[in-house]
C-alpha cells in the first residue's frame, strides 16, 4: 500500500468490520451510561436461573411425597385386603372346626339294676318301683302277705273262694283279682297279673288306698 499523506484506504471489508465494532462499543457505552440497566440485566441473566432450579426440587420433591403417600396408601389397601382375607379364612377354618366337632353324645342310661330272679329278688325289685311312685310298703310286710296267700309261688289261683265261685279268681304271689289288678296296675310294670313284680305293686298300691299299707294286713284282704 502506497502513502499519499491521507489515511490509509479503507476496503469495502474493512468498511464492514469497522461498522461492527462501531455498533458494538456504542451498546457497550449505551449499557455502561445507565448504571441501572446493568443490575437489571444480571437481575433477568440470573433470577430465573435460581428460580428455575428452586422450582425443580420443589417439584421433585413433591412428586417424591406423592409418590411416598401413594405407595403408603396401596400399602395400606393391600394390608388390609389381606388382614380381611386372613379373617374370612380363620371364620371358615373355626366353621369347618364346627362342623367336625364330634356331636356331644347323651349320658348312657345308668346300668339296670339287676335283681335275682327269685322272691327275694322280686320283692326287692318290687320296693324299687314302689319307691319311685311313692307306694309305702316293708320288705317283711311284703314276704309276710305273700307266704300267707301263696307261699311265694306266682302262678298260684285259688278256684274254691267267693271270688273264684263269682268267676274272678284271685291269682298271683298276693292273690289279687282281675279287676282290681287292673284299676291299681302302675305303670312300668308288665300287664300280666301272673308276673310277679306287677302283682306286688299293684297289690301293694291297693293295699295302700284301702290299709295304709301292706304293713297293715295280717290277714285275707
Amino acid at each position: 500500500m502506497r502513502s499519499t499523506g491521507h489515511y490509509p484506504r479503507l476496503t469495502k471489508l474493512h468498511k464492514i468490520s469497522a461498522a461492527g465494532l462501531t455498533a458494538a462499543g456504542a451498546a457497550a457505552v449505551a449499557l455502561a451510561a445507565i448504571p441501572g440497566q446493568a443490575s437489571a440485566a444480571q437481575a433477568i441473566d440470573v433470577k430465573p436461573v435460581a428460580w428455575t432450579a428452586h422450582a425443580a426440587g420443589q417439584d421433585k420433591g413433591q412428586e417424591q411425597l406423592t409418590g411416598t403417600a401413594t405407595k403408603a396408601a396401596e400399602q395400606a389397601k393391600a394390608d388390609a385386603a389381606k388382614a380381611k382375607a386372613d379373617k374370612d379364612r380363620a371364620a371358615q377354618t373355626a366353621s369347618r372346626s364346627e362342623e367336625r366337632k364330634p356331636v356331644k353324645q347323651a349320658p348312657a342310661a345308668p346300668a339296670k339294676k339287676a335283681y335275682s330272679n327269685d322272691l327275694d329278688g322280686w320283692i326287692n325289685e318290687a320296693l324299687d318301683v314302689m319307691a319311685a311312685n311313692n307306694i309305702p310298703g316293708s320288705y317283711d310286710g311284703i314276704k309276710r302277705n305273700i307266704m300267707r296267700e301263696s307261699t311265694g309261688n306266682p302262678n298260684a289261683i285259688n278256684d274254691w273262694d267267693v271270688n273264684a265261685a263269682a268267676g274272678i279268681p284271685s291269682k298271683g304271689l298276693l292273690q289279687i283279682i282281675d279287676p282290681t289288678f287292673k284299676a291299681y296296675h302302675v305303670d312300668g310294670t308288665s300287664w300280666n297279673i301272673y308276673d310277679p313284680v306287677a302283682n306286688i305293686v299293684a297289690s301293694c298300691n291297693y293295699a295302700a288306698k284301702t290299709y295304709g299299707s301292706m304293713d297293715n294286713v295280717n290277714s285275707a284282704y
